[in-house]
């Protein structure tokens, strides 16, 4: 099993920036591949970015491309998004999620219970 805890959201303005941190506990951190989602309200849980195992490989969604970053520090089972520009669509709750595997876009089984990203114009 294993638990992860979101911090770091909170209301700002567009162009402003946020770093969203996840904290994971449970299981051999390294092992596996950890990604960002988020859920506007009536809308889909979509995958925003995605970080291997060893933090060599990385995934982003168009939309956040050159403006979020994630990284990872293995050794604190610490998983980050810098995200900067933000822009009022970029408001939703942000979800810290795990997967089984050491690279995936859409099998997660570990979830946080997310945080509240709000931009206003």
């Amino acid at each position: 099993q294993v638990q992860l805890v979101e911090s770091g959201g909170g209301s700002v303005q567009a162009g402003d920036s946020l770093r969203l941190s996840c904290a994971a506990s449970g299981r051999t951190f390294g092992n596996y591949c950890m990604a960002w989602f988020r859920q506007a309200p009536g809308k889909e849980r979509d995958i925003v970015a995605a970080i291997s195992w060893s933090g060599s490989r990385t995934y982003y969604e168009d939309s956040v491309k050159g403006r979020f970053t994630i990284s990872r520090v293995n050794a604190k089972n610490m998983v980050y998004l810098q995200m900067n520009s933000l822009k009022p669509e970029d408001t939703a709750v942000y979800l810290c999620a795990a997967s089984d595997s050491p690279w995936s876009l859409y099998e997660y089984a570990y979830w946080g219970q997310g945080t509240q990203v709000t931009v206003s114009s």
